[in-house]
């Protein structure tokens, strides 16, 4: 597959139907006459346009999903694909019901193995949950029914649970936490490969709440995910990168928006250039930079979440420096720098400081990333907290406890003189056979303000100290919000800016 610069979810807009078309075309290629009318998606893009969503990779439609709300008590579980959409017409939608039906998902061929079916599945839930409805709904394909004569449609969906046999559709949506209510006949009479049959799946919403005078919709929640690493020899390039995607792939699975790795995350490489000297054994492994850039993206975005990729060195123009990338799951990939570097990385390997400040715009909040060293200087979460900083992450590297210390108290200060979460995660283990990376010592943890909103010790969650894991923690944006307000104090409000102010020199 070509490189991908950027992913994109939107809504579906009636102009954009003869693109649609050729997309039901190409992915249903054995269903006579595949294509959705002109009509019928005017109608859907005018009654529920939030529900009718695309996917384009680099401005190109690859992925499609199609939705109406109804009121579930008005039909039964054996209902048909056509008394759910009142023969196409799509009367049955009512903003006032309590369930999302899906009508139609696809994904072009091409595109197959980038998770954007589970793009499209987490964006309804979401949908779900911020319209506090009480589950989705749909009738789901069965297209390796007809291979099995000697099977109920009842027998089969059971193998397939037990993973006797593989159906890529049911067991996508089993995968995507659905699960099959009941099996329907003659749910799509023209459905020939599932014989008619369907399985009638369901997603439930556990925040939903019964509506009552007024529904207040729920938090801006936000979900981390920090990977304490393991520092220990690797096979190689393959071993690594199998390993990472290991820890992405366990983090998606909870839904994560962000993903924060360590600082210097592929340094067990080195191990390989370990005759060479230090200086010369890290330029060997910038090597590897733009290599490991690449692949977090991909990861990015078929795992459908954000990553800090912790960070990598980086050699250009003769120049050494501590970098990093935010990977968004849309495809952008944004860079950081690590602007203090320590003695150490000075004396020993030639490295340089940094030049960029900057705050990321995400899809879930406003976020500043600061490699290791640069938490224990709050002039630079200053400069980010003044930018409107959410959260700010902290990949770090620490040999002995007095340097986690360091980066941990720091950080909780941090916390709350810029009234933000932040987030550390650092490595855990030893490299035997690479110098000056020998050991190292971790916990991961997310910080807090200190207020009645927050954990009376500005601590969220933390990581068991020195063993390799991952750490899943929610954060509230809104309880910032009226911390920012409300909250006992008010340490970014209260500041004396007619007395002193902290400022960013522009660098020509």
């Amino acid at each position: 597959m070509k490189s991908i610069d950027k992913i994109e979810l939107q809504r579906l807009k009636f102009s954009d139907y003869k693109t649609l078309q050729d997309l039901m075309i190409k992915c249903y290629p054995k269903v006579q006459d595949p294509a959705w009318t002109k009509d019928q998606i005017k109608k859907l893009t005018t009654l529920f346009p939030e529900g009718q969503v695309v996917i384009k990779v680099d401005g190109e439609m690859v992925a499609c999903a199609l939705a109406i709300i109804i009121d579930y008590q008005l039909f039964d579980d054996k209902h048909t694909y056509l008394d759910i959409t009142a023969n196409d017409t799509f009367k049955t939608h009512t903003p006032e019901g309590d369930t999302i039906y899906g009508l139609d998902m696809m994904v072009h061929p091409d595109y197959r193995g980038l998770r954007l079916g589970r793009r499209l599945y987490d964006y309804r839930k979401e949908l779900c949950e911020e319209l506090n409805l009480k589950s989705i709904v749909f009738g789901g394909r069965l297209p390796n029914f007809h291979k099995f004569d000697d099977l109920t449609a009842k027998q089969y969906i059971a193998k397939v649970k037990n993973k006797e046999i593989h159906d890529p559709v049911l067991n996508f949506q089993l995968s995507n936490d659905f699960h099959v209510k009941r099996v329907v006949k003659n749910y799509l009479p023209e459905d020939d490969a599932s014989e008619s049959y369907a399985a009638l799946l369901e997603w439930s919403n556990i925040y939903y709440q019964k509506p009552q005078k007024a529904y207040k919709p729920q938090k801006s929640v936000v979900r981390l995910g920090l990977v304490q690493w393991g520092m220990r020899p690797y096979a190689g390039w393959a071993d690594l990168t199998e390993q990472i995607e290991y820890f992405v792939d366990a983090v998606s699975g909870y839904r994560a928006d962000f993903l924060l790795f360590p600082e210097y995350v592929n340094a067990p490489l080195m191990a390989e250039y370990n005759h060479l000297s230090e200086p010369d054994a890290i330029r060997k492994l910038a090597g590897y930079t733009e290599r490991l850039r690449d692949t977090f993206a991909e990861f990015a975005i078929s795992y459908n979440t954000n990553i800090i990729t912790g960070s990598m060195p980086e050699f250009k123009d003769d120049i050494l420096k501590n970098i990093g990338y935010l990977c968004k799951r849309n495809g952008q990939v944004e860079r950081y720098e690590k602007i203090h570097v320590t003695p150490d990385e000075v004396k020993v390997w030639g490295m340089s400081g940094g030049t960029q400040i900057k705050t990321f715009d995400t899809d879930a909040g406003k976020i500043g990333i600061l490699i290791c060293y640069d938490i224990e200087f709050p002039e630079l979460s200053r400069l980010l907290a003044k930018q409107e900083m959410d959260i700010l992450f902290v990949p770090f590297l620490t040999d002995t406890q007095n340097g986690y210390s360091r980066v941990r108290n720091c950080a909780i200060a941090r916390s709350i003189e810029n009234e933000c979460y932040v987030a550390i995660a650092g490595s855990v283990g030893n490299l035997p056979k690479v110098h000056n990376m020998d050991i190292s010592f971790a916990q991961s943890v997310v910080f807090t303000p200190c207020d009645f909103s927050f954990p009376t010790n500005g601590i969220k969650a933390e990581a068991t100290p020195n063993t390799e894991m991952i750490l899943i923690v929610d954060v509230d944006l809104d309880l910032l919000k009226e911390l920012h307000e409300q909250g006992s104090v008010r340490t970014l409000k209260d500041r004396r800016t007619d007395l002193y102010d902290v400022v960013a020199i522009e660098k020509p």
